[in-house]
């Protein structure tokens, strides 16, 4: 069995110092032991050997079933996996001049966003002439942010910088 890098338990030949603390497999205490007497013991119950205190002055090992051990650490970590959302940040993007519809429309896709559980950035981007009327892009902002208030909160706005104007939302915490 090929043991990858990360896996930093020593089993079985892996163990190379000796003496060692013995437990055996009921967990009770064997003693001080050459590691060839310990594995000899574990050999002969079918099970591994495992360095379970590997700072320890002698190591102790442990006789168990390491096949075991290992299936239901991966189990475990299979299940936290499964637990996990991962949050993402969908960006919506604006005009100054947008119109009444696609507003609407895009607002609509903005509360899809956060009903699934993630951020969304809103970004409006301003051309030439319309830099000279930011406020085009904070009745926006105000609007969207009046249509969400019901399932999100802002978590950052911004003024102009350059030429865009940005605010992330983020879903309320549901109750």
């Amino acid at each position: 069995m090929p043991v990858r890098p990360t896996d930093r338990t020593r089993v079985n030949d892996r163990i190379r110092v000796s003496p060692v603390r013995l437990i055996d497999e009921k967990g009770g205490q064997v003693g001080i032991v050459p590691i060839e007497d310990a594995r000899r013991r574990a050999e002969a119950a079918g099970l591994d050997l495992v360095e379970v205190g590997p700072t320890a002055d002698p190591p102790v090992v442990k006789i168990l079933d390491w096949g075991k051990i290992k299936y239901e650490k991966e189990k475990q970590a299979r299940e936290a996996r499964k637990k996990t959302h991962v949050i993402e940040v969908k960006e919506v993007k604006y005009r100054p001049n947008i119109d009444t519809h696609d507003q609407e429309r895009k607002t609509k896709r903005v509360r899809g966003f956060l009903e699934k559980g993630n951020k969304v950035k809103i970004t409006i981007f301003f051309r030439y002439q319309q830099l000279r009327r930011p406020q085009l892009g904070d009745e926006i902002l105000d609007s969207v942010v009046k249509e969400m208030e019901d399932i999100a909160i802002v978590e950052t706005r911004t003024r102009l910088e350059s030429r865009r104007m940005t605010m992330v939302l983020a879903p309320r915490a549901h109750k």
